[in-house]
């Protein structure tokens, strides 16, 4: 086998390595937004028998089909990886079978050319007819060498072979594979469709009684902002407190060594946070956001609020001391600070841990509160360094 065959099967191999892993990656997104879709559908189902206003009905609705118009997105971009690797697969097989082809007429040319004009005897008279010692030695290296690139084209074609063989099992899976996703496409495509129906008979339903839905949102809004305005309230005191003994004004923690450690390895796990749920679906992100159906209504968010199974609990992000337990119309509110940052964890029913308390990350702080009249358990989350709010979207793992 040449080193420029030898090149070749290595840059193959290394081409299909790359394809395979980007289209691992997308795999990988494809099943954990399935794994999402699923979580919802089943939450859901957990609420299915309790009335609900239309808002919520539309609510509910919109985090079906948004989900599920993400994993069609996934499908799609799975199915165009795949396709570029069936293209190349055909492209290199096509190729490799010429390449063969040629070898094997090659190889079959030049096995008939030897037994025509080199057989056993012909070939001791060859040796035999040198005129001197070092030509016969001439004439024996050229039939050695002869003999081997023979056995080397054997090789070659066999090498051949087999990597289009390989080629040939992976581009019939690949292509299973695609009409395996083109089918999962095209029931989620069907089940958005159905979504987009109910949606449209929800709207109109609530396009008649506009003016109260308004009305609710805002009363809403105006409890939240109280709600919000005490949490704040509470983490500048905690702020305040920290530089008392100092006598400085600030609008950030006073820390110890050990807190600003704990900060930094705080900040250099941005992005890489657990959630504060084993299992959650977010229903509501961080910031302004425009409502989906009523025109003029804002809705504004200070953290994230995660639906969650009834009875599920809620853990710490990371390493901290609890700093504050708050009740909050009834439910309570773990705060838990990390050098300058707090982690907030609102909505539980009951909580098992006490201010002062060191934590660990994952360490259950607490049960989820169950709505007794919608059935809906929802964590509010916050992050906060120092007073200012963070999304924690860009802090927490995939969020």
């Amino acid at each position: 086998m040449n080193v420029k065959h030898i090149f070749f099967i290595a840059f193959f191999l290394l081409s299909l390595s790359v394809i395979s892993q980007t289209r691992k990656e997308l795999e990988t997104q494809r099943k954990e937004l399935q794994e999402q879709v699923n979580q919802i559908q089943k939450l859901l189902s957990q609420t299915r028998s309790v009335e609900k206003s239309e808002l919520e009905e539309l609510s509910e609705l919109n985090l079906q089909k948004n989900a599920q118009i993400k994993l069609v997105k996934a499908f799609n971009a799975e199915a165009k990886s795949l396709n570029k690797e069936i293209t190349t697969n055909e492209k290199e097989i096509k190729t490799l079978a010429n390449e063969l082809k040629k070898l094997k007429e090659d190889y079959a040319d030049m096995i008939y050319k030897s037994y025509k004009s080199k057989s056993q005897n012909s070939r001791i008279m060859f040796l035999l007819s040198s005129e001197d010692f070092h030509q016969a030695y001439k004439r024996l290296q050229y039939m050695k060498q002869y003999t081997d690139f023979r056995k080397a084209q054997g090789v070659q074609i066999s090498a051949k072979s087999n990597v289009l063989l390989v080629l040939n099992d992976t581009l019939n899976t690949r292509i299973k594979e695609k009409e395996a996703l083109a089918k999962e496409s095209k029931i989620v495509e069907l089940e958005i469709e159905k979504r987009e129906k109910e949606q449209e008979e929800v709207v109109a339903k609530v396009k008649k009684q506009e003016k109260k839905y308004v009305s609710q949102i805002k009363k809403k809004q105006r409890e939240e902002r109280k709600i919000d305005n005490k949490i704040e309230k509470i983490i500048r005191d905690a702020i305040a407190k920290s530089n008392k003994p100092s006598g400085k004004k600030s609008s950030g923690f006073a820390m110890t060594a050990d807190a600003k450690l704990l900060a930094k390895k705080f900040e250099e796990n941005k992005g890489k946070l657990p959630w504060p749920l084993e299992k959650g679906v977010v229903s509501r992100r961080y910031g302004k956001q425009k409502h989906p159906t009523l025109p003029g209504i804002t809705i504004e968010s200070n953290g994230v609020h995660i639906r969650t199974e009834s009875g599920s609990n809620a853990r710490a992000i990371f390493n901290g001391t609890v700093l504050q337990i708050q009740s909050v119309s009834g439910k309570k509110a773990v705060y838990i600070r990390h050098g300058n940052y707090i982690t907030l964890y609102n909505n539980l029913e009951t909580v098992s841990v006490k201010k002062g308390d060191k934590v660990t990350t994952k360490q259950i702080i607490g049960k989820v509160y169950t709505d007794k009249i919608s059935k809906k358990t929802t964590l509010k989350f916050q992050i906060w360094k120092n007073a200012v709010r963070l999304n924690p979207a860009i802090w927490i793992y995939k969020m």
